[in-house]
């Protein structure tokens, strides 16, 4: 069996790449899928944390199932918003969208 120290450190090791990423990409699909996989570290950490604190509920689980439905959805509108900066701009890249402000 695995233990729960393990899950956690996969965890930390994802929600640091994802904020690297985040903070070093410049690209808009990069950043998004940066937040994408901090979104995954936390809900690795509710399934983890619901096994080890109450292992015959599924709280956490539930907890994760309704993450995932939101980040699906921000996923979709980010994407619909990316689509719509690429028609006006021609470029998704962060340094350009200095120029969709005032």
């Amino acid at each position: 069996m695995i233990h729960v120290e393990y899950y956690l450190i996969v965890s930390a090791i994802m929600m640091f790449a994802g904020i690297y990423g985040f903070l070093t990409r410049r690209s808009t699909l990069a950043i998004l899928l940066s937040i994408e996989l901090m979104l995954n570290s936390t809900d690795l950490n509710f399934a983890v944390f619901n096994r080890m604190l109450f292992p015959e509920g599924h709280e956490g689980y539930f907890f994760a199932l309704f993450s995932i439905a939101i980040s699906a959805a921000e996923s979709a509108i980010a994407i619909a918003i990316m689509i719509n900066i690429y028609r006006n701009l021609r470029s998704i890249q962060v340094k350009h969208l200095e120029k969709l402000k005032w």
